[in-house]
């Protein structure tokens, strides 16, 4: 048996940088490689407290603008036996957005679908990235994902 674990959100942040729509990528000091915005669910939590929690935490961005990416990134774990289902949120941040990262990170960049993809290391994430690309730039966004905070 594999248990299931849902106790981690993720997010991406989107921004018009320069006038062109780009996702934040930061490059994590555990593992040295680049990812988007995760972390796990805390004790009296919910998903979208998590998420907005972890925007703050990591990039300094104050969430205003959430939606439901309506996509479930999902990895095993073998070393814990455990498949991790996690939901992914999209942050739309004003033009322009500034960054500051947490000890958690040693570089960020704002990207094209193209450059994230050349620089995230996992199927799953560019699953996750033309997902989000396809659902909230190149079409216009459907606000029934948008999350009332």
């Amino acid at each position: 048996m594999i248990p299931l674990s849902t106790s981690i959100v993720a997010g991406v942040a989107l921004s018009r940088i320069q006038g062109e729509m780009k996702m934040l990528l930061m490059k994590r000091v555990k593992g040295g490689y680049w990812c988007h915005v995760g972390g796990s669910i805390e004790s009296g939590e919910t998903g979208v407290d998590a998420i907005i929690r972890e925007f703050e935490e990591e990039t300094k961005i104050q969430v205003s603008e959430l939606y439901n990416s309506d996509y479930i990134q999902r990895f095993f774990e073998p070393q814990v036996n455990v498949m991790q289902l996690i939901p992914v949120f999209v942050v739309m941040c004003p033009p322009d957005q500034a960054i500051v990262l947490n000890e958690e990170h040693t570089d960020y960049q704002w990207c094209t679908l193209e450059e994230a993809l050349e620089l995230a290391p996992f199927p799953n994430q560019h699953a996750v990235f033309k997902h989000v690309w396809e659902y909230f730039v190149d079409r216009p966004i459907n606000q029934r994902f948008r999350v009332v905070l």
